[in-house]
């Protein structure tokens, strides 16, 4: 089946994330059941087709982000954010870890008004629940123009598992999904 049938199917959602290094995103999500595909990208900025290494200069304005299709049958997008705000830290502006500027912001790139009242109203909950020490700064926005990131970075974390960069914050962050939530594991 082609990409363009399989999107007009009515149980599939497409879910825009960004929250920090979309190698760690992408590698959390890929292992989700329910996701069907998971591409890492640059969304939110201001100049068509950005390249990695201009989107890292802070030069476009984009975040480094995931477009995940998912089966909303298997797995709510409410479902997808739970994982989101569990495997990166939402109260930090432009930062994940090392990684600092705008390109590594948390945000949501809502396609629906119902994924944006998902998504607030989770923030919300998480904030009155003060789940965290401070209060989260993950934006909810718009989706805007997708752009796919370069081939390498397509699923970076299983083809590049021995590098530095992958065993230090990639691989932490899958072992601490794969714990946490076990239950969504894809079999």
């Amino acid at each position: 089946m082609d990409d363009e049938s399989r999107s007009s199917l009515p149980e599939e959602e497409v879910a825009i994330l960004a929250g920090g290094c979309f190698w760690c995103l992408e590698a959390v999500y890929d292992q989700v059941e329910g996701v069907r595909s998971v591409e890492s990208g640059y969304i939110g900025g201001i100049i068509e087709n950005p390249t990695y290494e201009a989107v890292c200069r802070g030069q476009t304005g984009h975040a480094e982000a995931v477009r995940i299709t998912f089966d909303r049958k298997v797995i709510s997008y409410k479902e997808l954010l739970e994982i989101f705000f569990f495997i990166h830290d939402p109260t930090t502006l432009n930062r994940q870890g090392h990684d600092q500027g705008t390109q590594y912001r948390s945000a949501i790139f809502y396609n629906s008004s119902t994924q944006q009242q998902i998504a607030e109203n989770l923030i919300n909950m998480l904030n009155n629940q003060k789940m965290y020490d401070a209060p989260i700064v993950t934006q909810v926005v718009p989706c805007g123009q997708w752009y796919e990131a370069e081939p390498y970075h397509q699923e970076y974390f299983v083809q590049n598992p021995f590098q530095g960069y992958c065993q230090f914050v990639v691989g932490p962050k899958v072992a601490k999904f794969r714990k946490q939530f076990s239950h969504r594991l894809k079999t």
